[in-house]
């Protein structure tokens, strides 16, 4: 498995401390993207929090994902979490070591009360001793908070005093591009009162029957007002796989005003879901791949936005018009570039997948951030993008129609169009039917049907 070693650079530790207007938490930026370039510690909030408690349990949540590996549980995992400033929100985003579960704590303007809210994203060292902080924090005291460096700490420090050194497995990048991809996808199936929510959650296994995550789908459906199991996607139904990995949401569970879940049309085959804790003035999100033991990596909802060059090029037009925020709309885009919305939502897909923006369920709209690291790496090692472009490269596609054959070493396999769909001879399609986008050979033939450019074979 390819990976790279991620340094997070912070000029001191985060830290809960006293301070002349009372308890002061202050999280430290590493390097990460502004609207006035790379920084390597920006600042984004200092003011209140509206309800500090709350924010103190929902950042915990973010950060048990970011440390948490829900399948293969003895193998290590820990990444600090992100966080975006969007103007009128701050966004704290993780990802779990098996990269099968998204967090992301939204503290909305209602829930923060200082300055105005700053733009761009980095990481926020969150460690252990601040961890231990957070979790005694029972009363609802004012608490300031700080994102970002003090400007006397910026003059004075020669250099970063803490730095952390985690691997970045390429499958981490791709599984976080395509939990956004996902979600875009995905309808609310289901709205729960606080009372109701709370019984449900209390009622999923906080850990599997066995070693490792349990496998196999399962389904719940909304009934009267609150969800029941069912032992087939009916019309409505959400799958929710491995529930154990919903166990985050226990830490805000007191405070919940309702629980929205979301997911895509049931289709008979196990998917992914999403499930949304409303706090006061912020709400937490957890997405759920469609297995405990398969991540969001493999999913392949971003392939065919990468597969050509006209895709590329509409990302970096749509880029460019992109401001850091809270809500991008299509539409407005597609005013602004003149590419139809259909192109400017290819071009967000592609832009997701390094990391430039994300899927705001609530909102039901993408928003701008940029992950801070070389998240184009997705894209460069997709294993099945490569294979593709191989083949293109190599000659290896023959077109006959709506037909195609591929020769792949010394097989050959059938790739029949119909729309915008294909089928193909393989083993991969047999297995999964275009439920984790398409296999390399459809892919390949896309790229040579679309005259895309193939150079270099491998990149």
């Amino acid at each position: 498995m390819s990976r790279s070693v991620q340094a997070l650079a912070y000029a001191r530790p985060s830290a809960l401390a006293s301070s002349q207007v009372g308890p002061s938490l202050g999280l430290e930026t590493a390097g990460g993207l502004t609207p006035r370039g790379a920084e390597a510690h920006p600042r984004f909030f200092a003011g209140f929090l509206s309800d500090p408690r709350i924010a103190a349990r929902g950042l915990l949540a973010v950060a048990d994902v970011a440390a948490a590996r829900y399948y293969q549980r003895t193998l290590p995992a820990s990444l600090d979490p992100v966080v975006t400033g969007n103007g009128d929100r701050l966004r704290f985003e993780s990802f779990s070591g098996c990269c099968g579960v998204y967090a992301r704590l939204d503290v909305l303007q209602e829930g923060l009360d200082g300055q105005e809210t700053g733009h761009g994203t980095t990481n926020v060292d969150v460690n252990a001793p601040l961890r231990e902080a957070l979790s005694r924090i029972t009363a609802d005291d004012p608490l300031h908070l700080r994102v970002g460096p003090e400007e006397l700490a910026v003059t004075t420090l020669d250099g970063p005093v803490v730095e952390k050194k985690v691997p970045l497995p390429d499958r981490w990048l791709r599984g976080f591009a395509e939990a956004q991809v996902a979600s875009a996808r995905f309808d609310l199936r289901a709205e729960l009162t606080a009372e109701r929510a709370v019984a449900f959650l209390r009622s999923l296994p906080r850990i599997p029957s066995s070693g490792n995550a349990a496998r196999g789908a399962r389904w719940v459906v909304g009934s009267g007002g609150s969800l029941r199991p069912t032992t087939r996607p009916v019309p409505g139904a959400v799958c929710l796989p491995g529930p154990e990995r919903l166990v985050a949401l226990q830490r805000v569970l007191r405070d919940a005003t309702a629980l929205r879940v979301y997911g895509p049309v049931a289709d008979g085959a196990a998917a992914a879901s999403a499930w949304e804790v409303v706090l006061p003035g912020m709400r937490l999100t957890l997405t759920l791949s469609p297995d405990s033991a398969r991540g969001f990596s493999g999913e392949g909802g971003v392939l065919e936005a990468l597969a050509t060059e006209d895709a590329a090029a509409d990302a970096e037009l749509v880029s460019v018009l992109l401001a850091w925020e809270p809500r991008i709309e299509p539409v407005s885009l597609a005013e602004q570039s003149g590419l139809s919305v259909e192109r400017v939502r290819a071009a967000l897909t592609r832009l997701g997948t390094a990391g430039r923006v994300g899927y705001d369920l609530a909102d039901a709209a993408y928003f701008h951030r940029e992950l801070p690291y070389d998240a184009d790496r997705a894209e460069r090692h997709n294993p099945r993008l490569v294979a593709a472009r191989r083949l293109a490269g190599e000659g290896a596609v023959t077109l006959d129609g709506s037909r195609a054959t591929v020769a792949s070493g010394d097989r050959r396999y059938h790739v029949r169009e119909s729309g915008s769909a294909f089928s193909c001879t393989c083993q991969w399609w047999a297995d999964y039917r275009g439920r984790r986008g398409p296999c390399k050979h459809a892919l390949a033939v896309r790229m040579v049907r679309r005259g895309a450019t193939v150079a270099g074979g491998v990149r």
